[in-house]
């Protein structure tokens, strides 16, 4: 197992658990306790975790890993329900999307859908205009797109979050006041019953709540841990959000109360 392979295990086991001793996570890793102590000390330099004596505590109740430690999640999950979100869009909607894996693996099934609609080499776009537009805050999602001749892309300015990709700020916001979006497909970190969609950060959720208001129809896509579960801070409520879409291993009495609270869960 590389570094980077036991820092995500690590991490993963972290966000899991809130906290993770030693002789615990070098049992479950088959490495030494040393390689562990280290790696610890490490990754506190980071400040992606708090060193205690014996092992490491997650940083509040608000934990939040970097994207790049959260790509492997629910990866097959995230890969289906991106397929599924991706099929809700018809050509020449124009598409918002927040950052985050699961709006990440939206934006790459897109990119396929979409492929079919390029206009060949040397003539222009059809005067129907782009196959489809987004209009993004996340710089790893406008880096993927920017190829693709089919999509006209629309990045918000602000200032970047190197733990999520995304742009925020004021100079985001005032982006998203002056555009008007058929869909938007929203990424979270919880989804409660009561309050809603959530996020562990207030700035990105307020960015997130900027997209869902220029948004005819909001679909917000998750894989089922996060169903249940709260953020910091809040994006909007359920009667804002038209379609869930998010995996089979949702709770059936979680679903029954999102159905309660007028959302459509759909699993895939």
């Amino acid at each position: 197992m590389s570094k980077h392979e036991r820092w995500n295990a690590l991490l993963e086991l972290l966000a899991s658990a809130g906290r993770l001793e030693v002789e615990e996570a070098a049992t479950s890793l088959a490495v030494s306790a040393a390689t562990i102590r280290r790696d610890l000390d490490e990754l506190a330099e980071q400040r992606l975790l708090v060193r205690t004596r014996g092992g490491a505590l997650a940083h509040g109740v608000s934990y939040e890993l970097p994207l790049r430690y959260k790509s492997g999640r629910h990866a097959a999950e995230k890969s289906r329900i991106a397929a599924a979100a991706a099929e809700l869009i018809a050509p020449g909607e124009v598409v918002g999307l927040n950052g985050g894996t699961t709006t990440s693996e939206v934006a790459r099934a897109l990119a396929v859908r979409f492929a079919g609609e390029r206009p060949e080499a040397g003539h222009p776009a059809p005067a129907a205009g782009p196959a489809l537009t987004v209009v993004t805050n996340a710089l790893n999602i406008a880096s993927e797109l920017a190829v693709r001749p089919q999509i006209k892309l629309v990045t918000t300015g602000g200032v970047a979050r190197p733990q999520s990709y995304e742009l925020v700020g004021p100079l985001a916001a005032g982006v998203l006041d002056e555009v008007v979006l058929d869909t938007v497909v929203l990424g979270v970190d919880g989804v409660d019953p009561a309050l809603g969609a959530m996020a562990h950060q207030e700035e990105e959720a307020s960015i997130s709540r900027l997209f869902a208001e220029r948004a005819g129809r909001v679909v917000v896509v998750t894989d089922s841990s996060k169903l249940g579960r709260r953020a910091f801070a809040r994006i909007c409520g359920l009667d804002r959000v038209d379609l869930l879409v998010t995996d089979t291993g949702v709770d059936p009495g979680t679903a029954d109360r999102l159905t309660e609270a007028g959302v459509r869960v759909h699993t895939v």
